[in-house]
């Protein structure tokens, strides 16, 4: 296995500690070690320390698989997926927890859905479906969104009253919505 495909692995392996840090714990828990209690109290800035280190792996991957000839079947596949499972993760946990309301999270995760299976049927008729520039500003714009709601609109609310992670969350699912319809209008006529 290449190390562009061992960072893609990385990343998907990060998403399970940043599940657990971002999920409080239950008081028996907590009172079982030190450790655990400090998770507990800074669970939400490490799990935001993770997810970001996760996030900034997907544009490591991809340099290192261009620089070094590393752009493998396996890593078109996991590439996506973790993506996918990173930002799917962290909506639902955020639902969960009250930070964003369900529906922007039925958009974005629904949009991943469509697209992947648009690009399973393509794979079925032979067609490999690239990410264009509009996912990979969509990806940039969720990243974004999801690191602001997270970090309670910190550090803009600093210098501001306006709710910019609500405004970066709210043009992440119209950015999310928008790129997937191009994506099918674009693809679709390879498909027929």
């Amino acid at each position: 296995m290449n190390l562009a495909n061992k960072i893609t692995l990385a990343r998907m392996a990060l998403i399970p500690l940043f599940m657990f840090c971002f999920v409080p714990l239950p008081s028996w828990i907590q009172e079982s070690s030190e450790f655990i209690r400090f998770l507990d109290q800074h669970g939400l800035v490490i799990g935001v320390i993770i997810f970001a280190l996760a996030a900034g792996t997907d544009k490591l991957d991809g340099y290192v698989a261009r620089k070094y000839n590393q752009i493998t079947n396996l890593g078109k596949l996991l590439d996506p997926l973790a993506d996918k499972l990173l930002i799917s993760v962290a909506l639902i946990m955020m639902v969960q927890e009250n930070l964003i309301g369900s529906w922007i999270a039925v958009i974005i995760i629904g949009r991943e859905i469509v697209i992947t299976a648009l690009r399973m049927i393509a794979t079925e008729q032979g067609i490999a479906l690239a990410a264009d520039r509009y996912g990979k500003i969509k990806m940039v714009l969720q990243v974004a969104a999801i690191l602001a709601v997270l970090l309670n609109n910190v550090p803009f609310s600093l210098l501001t009253d306006v709710r910019v992670d609500m405004i970066l969350l709210w043009l992440a699912a119209g950015v999310t919505l928008l790129s997937g319809l191009n994506y099918i209008l674009v693809n679709y006529r390879l498909l027929k």
